[in-house]
Formats: C-alpha cells, sequence, structure tokens
C-alpha cells in the first residue's frame, strides 16, 4: 500500500489517499474515483512528498536508545576533550569570564541551585548538562598524594 497526500485543485483542501500502487492511483483518478473530501471535486493530484524509508533492524538506527547512547558518549567525549573541569567553582569561573576579569575558555563543573538562579538573574550565559552528557569527573589533584 502507498499512501499519497492529495490536493484538491477546486478548493485546494489537503487529504491523505491509501492505493494499492502508483498505478492504481493514477487508474483511478482518470475514472474520476479519487474525489477530495471536503467538496467532491474530482480535480485531485498528489502533493510533493519526502520518501518514507524505514531503516534496517541491522543498521540500529531504529532503537532509539542506542541512537541517544552514541550521541551522548560522543557528547562526553567532546567535553572531557575541549572544555576545563572547574568543579564547584564553576559560577564563579562564568561569573569571572563574563565579567571581563578573565579570559574566555569553555568550562564545565557543578552549581548550586542558588547559584544557577544567580547566574540566570544575571545574565552569564551557563546551562545544565544533561547527566548522559557528564564525563567523569576529574580528580582533585591538590588532594591526591
Amino acid at each position: 500500500m502507498i499512501r499519497y497526500a492529495l490536493q484538491c485543485d477546486d478548493c485546494d483542501a489537503s487529504f491523505d489517499g491509501w492505493f494499492g500502487s502508483s498505478e492504481g492511483f493514477d487508474k483511478q483518478v482518470k475514472a474520476g474515483l479519487v474525489t477530495c473530501p471536503s467538496c467532491s471535486g474530482t480535480a485531485v493530484r498528489k502533493q510533493v512528498m519526502a520518501p518514507s524509508v524505514r531503516p534496517s533492524e541491522k543498521s540500529g538506527a531504529s532503537d532509539p536508545e542506542k541512537v541517544f547512547g552514541k550521541l551522548a558518549a560522543k557528547a562526553r567525549q567532546h567535553i572531557s576533550e575541549n572544555y576545563d573541569y572547574v568543579g564547584d567553582g564553576f559560577a564563579e569561573e562564568a561569573r569571572s569570564m563574563f565579567y571581563g576579569e578573565r579570559d574566555h575558555r569553555p568550562i564545565w563543573g557543578e552549581t548550586t541551585n542558588e547559584e544557577r538562579e544567580a547566574l540566570k538573574e544575571e545574565g552569564v550565559p551557563a546551562a545544565p548538562l544533561h547527566p548522559d552528557f557528564t564525563p567523569k569527573k576529574q580528580p582533585d589533584k591538590s588532594k591526591l598524594n
């Protein structure tokens, strides 16, 4: 079965129709059997449509959890390789960069709810990372032997 998005040239209504084949659609239109549900007109044509293609089961693309897992792993890797972890000093670092006291650089870390609200009120651009995108925290080197 093929589903077509259809357009009535008489009243400009859009609707869907199911047909056994492309030939079946053409034959039914030619015979005047395809009618508009709004005005009963027979000046019906197919609209331009994108194909609906299902991924194969082997591709893994049909499993949203796998797709999200791959995306999250890439995000974690990107953040751990390109952002500096500043721990619970995130709010202070973000604020210092915002006010020009420190050079801008990509950072990530932790804040309390109060710190997050204060940053928001000051207009400091910061957003929480989704837990699945958060890299493994780096150890505090000052506390190592």
